[in-house]
């Protein structure tokens, strides 16, 4: 069974304070998400493996331990996942960006993918599925499986806030993506929002209704 890691430095759980208050606008919380995902994005790469290299200081040669070398790409779903993707890449500059777009049949109810694009060599990659909301788990588990027929090496998935159901389906369907988030709420609403939650994440990112 994949594994839950809640995030609660406490600049994360500050920030994540300020964008569920109703009050903060479009700028600012553009803004905090992408803060907040920096943040997290230094507890997701914990498990980066080092290697010993050699290198020459002002005052004489020294081993000092650097990346790997390990292939990392970010993949945001459309299009709320957006909103996190430059506070990834701030600690990640080198790492390739995917985009996975994805709709609801009305006749059916299923994911659709409506967009997926990878990088090249992305089964040399180790992939980070951002999205600020796991609510059902429907959106998250599909696009999981979408990306996983491309072939990476691993996947994340990494969101702000989650609720119980969503963890509970991407565990039950990808019990070998570990899952990282900032907060786990109570629940989901009988529209399917997360309380307390935020709103619509992408409504607020981009000021949109």
């Amino acid at each position: 069974m994949s594994t839950v890691t809640v995030i609660n430095h406490p600049l994360v759980q500050h920030k994540l304070a300020l964008i569920r208050n109703k009050e903060t606008g479009p700028k600012e919380f553009r803004e905090l998400v992408e803060e907040i995902s920096t943040l997290m994005a230094y507890e997701v790469t914990r498990d980066l493996t080092l290697m010993e290299v050699e290198i020459e200081t002002p005052i004489q040669k020294t081993k000092v331990n650097m990346l790997e070398g390990k292939k990392i790409g970010i993949v945001p779903i459309l299009r709320a996942g957006l909103g996190m993707l430059d506070g990834v890449l701030k600690l990640l500059p080198a790492a390739k960006v995917g985009h996975i777009g994805l709709y609801r049949d009305p006749d059916t109810l299923e994911p659709v993918e409506y967009y997926c694009k990878m990088p090249t060599d992305v089964n040399e990659r180790e992939l980070i599925i951002v999205d600020p909301m796991l609510a059902t788990g429907g959106s998250a588990s599909a696009a999981i499986k979408f990306v996983k027929e491309r072939n990476p090496r691993n996947i994340k998935f990494m969101c702000l806030i989650s609720a119980p159901e969503g963890i509970k389906r991407v565990q039950e369907d990808h019990p070998d993506v570990d899952i990282f988030t900032a907060a786990i709420d109570e629940r989901l609403n009988e529209h399917a929002y997360i309380v307390p939650g935020l709103g619509d994440a992408g409504d607020r990112l981009y000021g949109t209704r």
